[in-house]
């Protein structure tokens, strides 16, 4: 068969198996697209404020984020906004006055009463204390937020409620609440304002997990919900196109034993089962008494040798002699029967022709050793074993 017939062979079988399997695929499958939302990754998995960075960057402002307030790195203008996210019960006095000092040329800071899971007989920290919030006997309650697109909206449900009496210096400017107490409170503060909220949970650009309409994957809570851009637009108004924004949204990037532990866990894991293996493999089995093994037996030539020492030490060196010459004469009726026949000197005589050995060294060998002649027993058994192997 030539190449080329063989190739169009070869091409027919696959044109003959490829195209009904083709066929098959075509009306069996569908092609469908679907939308995947994958986990955050980089700055988006630890900055609750990262959605709200972004967002403010597309409309033109400069944005910073940082994990804590460091006042000397971040060099605060008049027309900048700060955002505070962390509890600010955790901020030291001097920073609260550097803030509040700040405030008064022009700044804008935007706070949130401390969350309700804090101890009862915490204190609310230096900041809101020197803006006369008070939020210990208050409880968590929602808002209604009504606007056209989401007419039954609620916000502020997951921090405290509060009320503010300022001291001296400071006015209240705008405040939004109920009888169980205020989410929302603008103070005047020298030429700046302070917007103190009950909590910030709008400004985060986390998953819905609330909203039993909606799958926990949902993207629809934190910016991307209509009626939080309107009014996170109206919290961050008054500096809005005036300075920086600086973010702070009191966490800190995860540490290298926590991203190896939550995404390298693909490696880890299996090491892990591998060495609990191999420990169960080399730990002591606990269970029933298990037999003693047998002890070890000496070899047969071990008692064979030892019972020829206790014959020679106690004088029966004969006996060695004696059945070692039986072995010889059993081994010599069935190689030779008509020299076994035979005794005395013709026997001596046929054994030397069968052997070719000498008469006298035949002869030395079937005589039987003194009692006490240790080297003369050792040299005739060796005679009779010699001539046992040759037979």
């Amino acid at each position: 068969m030539s190449a080329r017939l063989r190739w169009l062979l070869v091409l027919g079988v696959m044109l003959l198996i490829g195209v009904p399997l083709s066929v098959v695929f075509l009306r069996t499958h569908e092609r469908v697209t679907g939308t995947e939302h994958l986990p955050p990754q980089g700055e988006a998995s630890y900055n609750p404020l990262y959605v709200l960075g972004q967002a403010l960057r597309a409309d033109g402002r400069t944005v910073h984020a940082s994990p804590r307030i460091d006042l000397p790195r971040m060099q605060l203008q008049p027309g900048d906004t700060v955002v505070v996210l962390q509890d600010s019960a955790d901020l030291a006095t001097p920073t609260a006055q550097a803030l509040l000092a700040w405030v008064d040329t022009g700044g804008h800071l935007l706070l949130r009463t401390s969350p309700p899971y804090r101890d009862e007989n915490a204190v609310q920290g230096p900041l809101l204390d020197a803006l006369g919030v008070d939020s210990a006997y208050y409880e968590a309650a929602c808002k209604p937020f009504h606007v056209a697109d989401d007419p039954g909206h609620s916000e502020f449900c997951r921090g405290l409620r509060f009320a503010v009496d300022p001291p001296a210096g400071i006015r209240v400017e705008r405040e939004w609440g109920d009888e169980d107490g205020l989410v929302f409170a603008r103070l005047h503060k020298g030429s700046g304002r302070i917007s103190v909220l009950s909590d910030m949970e709008f400004l985060k650009g986390t998953p819905r997990v609330f909203d039993p309409d909606q799958p926990k994957d949902s993207l629809a809570d934190g910016l991307h919900d209509l009626a939080h851009r309107d009014l996170a637009r109206y919290l961050l108004e008054p500096n809005y196109a005036k300075g920086t924004f600086w973010l702070v949204y009191g966490s800190r990037p995860p540490t290298l034993w926590s991203r190896i532990f939550y995404q390298g866990w693909p490696v880890w894991v299996p090491l892990l089962l591998a060495l609990l293996a191999w420990l169960w493999q080399r730990a002591q089995r606990l269970g029933s008494l298990l037999p003693a093994p047998a002890t070890e037996r000496r070899s047969l030539l071990e008692h064979v040798r030892a019972s020829g020492e206790h014959l020679l030490r106690y004088g029966k060196a004969p006996l060695l002699y004696d059945a070692t010459r039986r072995a010889f004469l059993a081994r010599l009726r069935r190689r030779a029967p008509t020299a076994a026949a035979l005794s005395g000197e013709a026997q001596v005589h046929a054994i030397a022709s069968l052997l070719q050995w000498p008469h006298s060294r035949v002869q030395t060998a079937l005589q039987v050793p003194p009692s006490k002649d240790v080297a003369a027993l050792r040299e005739r058994i060796r005679l009779l074993i010699q001539m046992r192997n040759l037979l």
